[in-house]
């Protein structure tokens, strides 16, 4: 059993910083801020998720499980909502959605350029 928890743990952690590190990539590649901060809300809720249930398999004291999990808490409410927020902001500032040029808009037929 003990052998399973390492390894459950050893998965969650590894998980957990690649999709941290992915949202890292998304930062840099994306071309504007709300697919940005898209990338960023999503893997950071998820990957620090995944990295606190990682140490919360690995904790041997109650008490210390016990914070984690309200971490967990916290961080499952908090960053949602804060993602939700800088959204509204942004447009409520006129900061426009990038629009690409080149996509289908509707039809059936792809766009010529």
């Amino acid at each position: 059993m003990n052998l399973f928890l390492e390894i459950s743990s050893g998965v969650c952690l590894l998980v957990g910083c690649f999709l941290c590190f992915s949202g890292g990539i998304g930062i840099l590649r994306f071309p504007d801020f709300y697919t940005r901060m898209h990338a960023v809300s999503i893997t950071d809720t998820l990957g620090a998720g995944l990295v606190l249930l990682g140490l919360m398999l690995q904790s041997p004291d109650g008490l210390v499980l016990i914070k984690l999990i309200l971490i967990l808490l916290f961080t499952l409410f908090i960053n949602p909502s804060a993602s939700h927020a800088l959204a509204k902001a942004a447009l409520h500032n006129g900061l426009s959605p990038h629009e690409d040029k080149g996509t289908n808009k509707g039809g059936d037929k792809p766009s010529k350029l």
